[in-house]
């Protein structure tokens, strides 16, 4: 295997972990979630912070030191795009992750969080806005992959 394939291999690993943690989350969330359920959202979260790291670091080593080069990327209009949409999805997951670390008290003393109708009104959307925007991000990186630029 080649560098070159073993990043590539590491990209898609990241993606997808970030793909199913945030659809995870998604499909988990409820405003009366079980101490099992918060602590595995708790955990899922924790994943997706570490899957986010592993694609920044791993996709910008692509860009500058493996596939096409840096000028190739630099130039590609669905680059920036799947870019700002990752920059947006980010954002937007600071939210959730805020909310599932104050959850820490009540789990680490073995108690179900409490959630607000807001909070998970707030939760509910975030989450879904995420899964839309990756599936974006995917369309994205397909059209820049084939040298597509808008």
């Amino acid at each position: 295997m080649t560098v070159n394939a073993f990043f590539a291999f590491l990209h898609f690993v990241a993606a997808f972990g970030i793909f199913a943690t945030v659809f995870y989350e998604w499909l988990t969330i409820s405003q009366t979630p079980s101490l099992a359920e918060a602590v595995r959202l708790q955990q899922c979260d924790m994943w997706y912070g570490i899957f986010a790291v592993v694609i920044v670091v791993v996709g910008f080593m692509r860009v500058f030191y493996f596939e096409k080069g840096s000028a190739y990327y630099f130039s590609n209009h669905f680059f920036w795009a799947k870019l700002g949409l990752f920059a947006v999805v980010g954002l937007l997951s600071i939210y959730p992750t805020v909310q599932f670390l104050a959850w820490r008290k009540d789990t680490r003393q073995g108690k179900a969080p409490v959630i607000t109708e807001k909070q998970f009104s707030s939760l509910r959307l975030i989450l879904r806005l995420e899964v839309i925007l990756l599936i974006a991000i995917v369309f994205c990186a397909s059209m820049m992959a084939k040298g597509v630029s808008a």
